[in-house]
């Protein structure tokens, strides 16, 4: 398989050495043929800078567009590339490299267009906050009523999208906070998912886009986009 691990980035300079690194190390050590795509969603630090001198394809954004259009930037490169999947891993250092062959071997052994990474499975790694892990089982909740899908980590960004996926998004990806939302467009597309048990780290750099006086906002905007997605013809 011919693989994109796309990396969105926005101002993470002090992590994204260490996961381009990490996921050329992991690649070469599994035999596996993955190649780096990180998508510098217009950064004010020296991200870019830094991204440019690794080996990494870099997609380098002139305005920023959020995580949503930063990841259909580089599913769209992926697919037109004409990648057969395409992994996306965070830059800022959550996603071990370690767990990707897990999300490859989950999509070739259960034929999956999408693998979910869920850090809530076995219970191991970093569970986030609190406050957060009841967000996400509202969202496992909400999205199984609207898909019937039992997806524990909704909300997670490690995941793979095979070429049937990739066509989808293509096409459209939500913007913002794009993942719950994603879930219930591929079920609307007859994408087949499925989630594997992976363990995730703290945030090795930068900043989170959701802090706690937005999460409110999040919870409102991404339930209204989810149902949108769902019912709109």
């Amino acid at each position: 398989m011919r693989i994109a691990a796309v990396v969105p980035a926005y101002n993470e300079e002090e992590a994204i050495t260490d996961v381009v690194n990490g996921i050329n190390a992991m690649a070469l050590a599994n035999q596996l043929n993955i190649d780096v795509v990180v998508v510098n969603d217009c950064s004010k630090d020296n991200t870019y800078q830094i991204a440019s001198k690794l080996k990494c394809k870099v997609l380098n954004l002139p305005v920023n567009l959020g995580i949503g259009g930063a990841m259909q930037t580089g599913f769209k490169y992926a697919y037109q590339e004409g990648y057969d999947a395409a992994i996306q891993v965070d830059g800022d250092g959550q996603h071990p490299a370690a767990e990707i062959p897990k999300i490859i071997e989950a999509h070739i052994n259960n034929n999956w267009d999408v693998v979910v990474g869920s850090r809530f499975i076995d219970g191991e790694g970093f569970q986030s906050t609190t406050l957060r892990r009841q967000g996400i089982k509202y969202f496992m909740y909400l999205n199984k009523l609207l898909t019937g899908y039992l997806i524990t980590d909704s909300t997670s960004g490690f995941r793979l999208l095979n070429r049937k996926a990739l066509e989808v998004v293509n096409e459209y990806y939500p913007d913002e906070y794009p993942e719950p939302e994603a879930i219930v467009l591929f079920s609307k597309r007859k994408i087949r998912m499925g989630e594997v048990s992976v363990q995730m780290l703290e945030r090795q750099g930068g900043v989170s886009s959701i802090g706690a006086f937005s999460s409110v906002y999040y919870m409102i905007k991404v339930t209204l986009a989810m149902l949108f997605t769902r019912f709109r013809n």
